[in-house]
């Protein structure tokens, strides 16, 4: 499937069940992005297939 990664504003080929595989492939921090399956925010436990669209978005704090 194709991953969008906001923070380097590309796009990866990566195969993963779920949201926790695909970030443990990646090797990213769940705590430093949100992610979003079919433009709708899921938690890591989501199933994910190589139809959907999945983003990872930098989280931003500020104060």
């Amino acid at each position: 499937m194709k991953v969008y990664l906001e923070k380097t504003n590309e796009y990866k080929e990566i195969e993963a069940s779920t949201v926790k595989e695909l970030l443990t492939k990646l090797k990213v921090n769940p705590s430093t992005i949100i992610v979003t399956k079919n433009n709708e925010l899921v938690t890591e436990d989501e199933k994910i297939s190589s139809k959907d669209e999945i983003k990872l978005l930098s989280v931003i704090s500020g104060g």
